[in-house]
């Protein structure tokens, strides 16, 4: 192929800068990272037409052995990976990388792909009039290089001494985040023993998703030259709070933002009120999308600040959807039922395609809940319309399989292959108890 002068410019400029090595990468739908890597001076064949993959790579399964085979998904068959080389920077160590999406042979986008479904969602949108921007959140827990646990005499939640005993490593990740481009914009210890958060500045859907997998790639070799291994399971070990994922959205028209500057509750404008109606009568269905692992039920419990209850609140962090105010204009909403399980480019565009189904049927937005959901009866649960979302993985897979909304906004191909990866789950594991999970599925999607 012929590149752009762009982009010869920048392959030329990181093999100047000692790059030798470009990886490119994909998450299924599983929530696994998978890669490939090429010399640099192959990188213009990695972006078109691609390095082969087996279709299986949709069916891969979180217990390093699985497959979930479909219809579409077996072992005939090949599929094309495709760098978005506008993406590619180096992160250090004659290392490049980029997002990679799935293509057929024939060059159409893969309809299983979850970067190409994002990238659709996002376009529904601007087709719509509306720009999105999503601030991603990272919860990791460090553990040494076997997956074990790490002493925590010293440590106190949300505590300086948390980034004093790290601070290495801590100055290791911002260095790198700030050399590869990756906005972060606060890094802290979390409410668990060596758990961290980093949020990240928000961005277009398809570039913050693309910013979160990037970072977790830089916290994972950080954590590697420090003799240390990082967890992102939604609980590492059974019996503590884990770990979230939490997505913030902001919607904005031309006129302005839909969350700020309005006449209805809060400041928002209908529009927006609408939109946050449609995520909460669309989560039930999403959960398979957003928390559908089969460890993702550990955490999702009252008291875990994990969005428990299908409501929503104003700085509630019990809420499923947290409303965040902030100041110059600035409100967006937070999910805070999404963990690390997750396909962050199928959970985005699950809330994405949420909201714009509650903008466009001008759903109405039920009253605000302003206090802990689980300190209210069955009974004021039914009457404020508040919904305790479940923890059994059979219903919330059953859910998104027959959810023809959620269909409709990711495709089947899509809603077929994360029913398959997360019923084998079941199937296989659905019997262990919890500290047993906690352990097998630990480091499941570490990196």
């Amino acid at each position: 192929m012929t590149t752009t002068p762009l982009a010869a410019a920048s392959v030329a400029q990181l093999e100047a800068e000692g790059v030798d090595t470009v990886i490119g990468t994909v998450v299924n739908p599983a929530g696994l990272t998978h890669a490939k890597a090429v010399p640099i001076r192959r990188t213009n064949t990695f972006v078109e037409p691609g390095l082969g993959a087996s279709p299986s790579w949709h069916g891969f399964a979180i217990d390093q052995t699985g497959i979930a085979f479909t219809e579409d998904v077996g072992v005939i068959g090949d599929q094309r990976v495709r760098i978005d080389l506008s993406a590619l920077r180096g992160i250090g160590d004659g290392l490049a990388w980029a997002p990679g999406s799935f293509f057929e042979q024939d060059g159409t986008p893969a309809s299983a792909c979850s970067r190409t479904t994002l990238r659709r969602v996002q376009a529904a949108l601007e087709t719509a009039g509306i720009q999105a921007a999503v601030g991603h959140e990272i919860e990791f827990v460090l553990v040494d290089s076997d997956g074990g646990r790490l002493p925590s005499t010293l440590w106190a939640q949300y505590g300086l001494v948390g980034v004093l005993e790290r601070e290495a490593f801590v100055r290791d990740v911002i260095a790198a985040a700030a050399s590869s481009g990756v906005g972060i914009e606060q890094l802290h210890p979390e409410y668990g023993a060596n758990q961290f958060e980093i949020s990240l500045a928000p961005l277009p859907p398809v570039a913050a998703a693309d910013q979160l997998v990037l970072t977790r790639i830089i916290v994972g070799r950080a954590a590697r030259r420090h003799g240390l291994r990082v967890s992102l399971s939604p609980v590492p070990f059974a019996g503590e709070v884990g770990s979230g994922a939490h997505q913030h959205f902001s919607l904005t028209r031309l006129e302005g933002p839909l969350f700020s500057g309005g006449a209805g509750v809060a400041g928002m404008t209908p529009a927006g009120e609408s939109a946050i109606a449609g995520v909460l009568d669309g989560l039930p269905q999403a959960q398979g999308v957003l928390c559908g692992s089969i460890v993702s039920g550990l955490r999702m419990q009252p008291g875990n600040w994990a969005g428990a209850y299908a409501c929503w609140g104003l700085e509630n962090r019990e809420a499923a959807v947290r409303f965040i105010q902030g100041r110059e204009g600035k409100a967006n909403f937070e999910v805070k039922i999404v963990d690390p399980s997750a396909n962050p480019y199928f959970a985005s565009a699950a809330v994405l395609g949420l909201a714009l189904d509650g903008i466009q049927r001008n759903a109405a937005l039920a009253p605000e809940t302003a206090v802990d959901p689980a300190q209210l009866s069955d009974a004021e649960h039914q009457r404020r319309g508040i919904v305790s979302l479940t923890r059994s993985q059979p219903d919330i897979v059953a859910a998104l399989d027959n959810s023809e909304l959620l269909r409709s906004i990711l495709g089947n191909a899509a809603v077929d292959m994360i029913a398959a990866v997360r019923r084998l789950e079941h199937e296989r594991y659905g019997d262990l108890h919890p500290e047993q999970l906690a352990d097998k599925f630990r480091m499941a999607w570490s990196l």
